[in-house]
């Protein structure tokens, strides 16, 4: 009786949680009772995770495998930081099934039994309130702590979250760090969180590097000047890409975009963007010089341009030709 009687607590707790006024105002109640209500859970199932088969899990990391090869060195840096505490850290696509993971193997039957481990389903509709599965559906960073869980069987569980957009974007998956230990400080936690949103934007910056490997990468000039908002330039000085950052502060769409957006509109009100462009542009020209040996023909024909042209951007430039 005394190992049911938590359960019991925990259930009632959320019960009058979302029959009371909070949900209005919490975000944390608002989950509970879409669980609840929406998803027709109940608190108190102690049913374990729902999870994939082999072929199933193979299928969802080849739907996000560009992805996962942007997020490898970031999920080892996480894990460096985190894991000697006894956290593990997962990378789930948006349907919150974890494809990725990195855990000490002293930790691996634990959070094997505890589900935090790849193929298992941790979407809100399948587990509750969650941190994976509520992260998805807020689209937002956030710590489900212990007891925040919807379900009694995972109030043990501390789940540090925060979502990851792809190059165009869209939600694409959340990135968790996940811990069964109970002395887990509130300080330590929201270390913890800094470091998974820090993660979560070198993910996203790597993934538009890799997608516009061939373009200009560069720093978008919005309000809050964020590594994870970037631009990528084509050789015409148009826009082609943008990160979800750069798109929230510039209010680029994907119409916009498809229209085409001259760089320079995006740039000119920088003081110096002009000659940050001119430069870039030099840059270009003196590194297809190299590469021809000074053959001006061989240069313009790997640029794509005229002779003409390139001999004017030579001249702009003030570029020499080697001898």
């Amino acid at each position: 009786m005394s190992g049911r009687q938590p359960t019991v607590h925990h259930a009632d707790f959320i019960q009058a949680a979302i029959a009371g006024s909070d949900a209005a105002r919490s975000a944390l109640v608002a989950s509970w009772r879409r669980s609840l209500t929406l998803h027709g859970l109940d608190p108190a199932e102690r049913k374990a995770p729902q999870r994939l088969t082999k072929s199933e899990l193979s299928e969802a990391r080849q739907r996000i495998e560009p992805l996962l090869r942007a997020a490898d060195a970031s999920l080892d840096r996480l894990y460096l930081a985190v894991g000697g505490v006894g956290c593990c850290v997962l990378l789930a696509d948006r349907d919150g099934i974890p494809v990725e993971r990195r855990g000490a193997v002293a930790d691996d039957d634990t959070f094997d039994e505890w589900g935090l481990w790849t193929g298992t389903v941790w979407s809100e509709d399948s587990e509750g309130t969650n941190g994976i599965g509520t992260c998805l559906a807020d689209q937002r960073a956030l710590t489900i702590h212990r007891d925040q869980h919807f379900f009694s069987r995972n109030t043990l569980l501390s789940c540090t979250t925060a979502p990851i957009y792809d190059h165009e974007g869209n939600l694409a998956a959340a990135l968790d760090v996940s811990s069964c230990r109970s002395d887990l400080t509130e300080g330590f936690v929201n270390l913890i969180a800094i470091a998974v949103g820090d993660a979560a934007r070198r993910i996203e910056a790597e993934n538009f590097r890799l997608v516009f490997s061939d373009a200009r990468i560069l720093l978008a000039p919005v309000a809050e000047r964020s590594a994870s908002a970037l631009i990528a330039v084509n050789g015409d000085d148009l826009v082609i890409g943008a990160t979800r950052s750069a798109r929230l502060g510039l209010g680029i769409t994907q119409q916009i975009l498809a229209k085409g957006l001259p760089a320079a509109d995006i740039l000119g009100n920088l003081a110096g963007a002009a000659e940050d462009l001119d430069e870039a542009e030099r840059g270009v020209v003196q590194r297809a010089m190299a590469r021809a040996e000074g053959n001006v023909s061989a240069a313009a024909s790997g640029l794509g341009i005229s002779r003409a042209t390139l001999h004017r951007k030579l001249a702009r430039f003030g570029i020499r030709r080697p001898h």
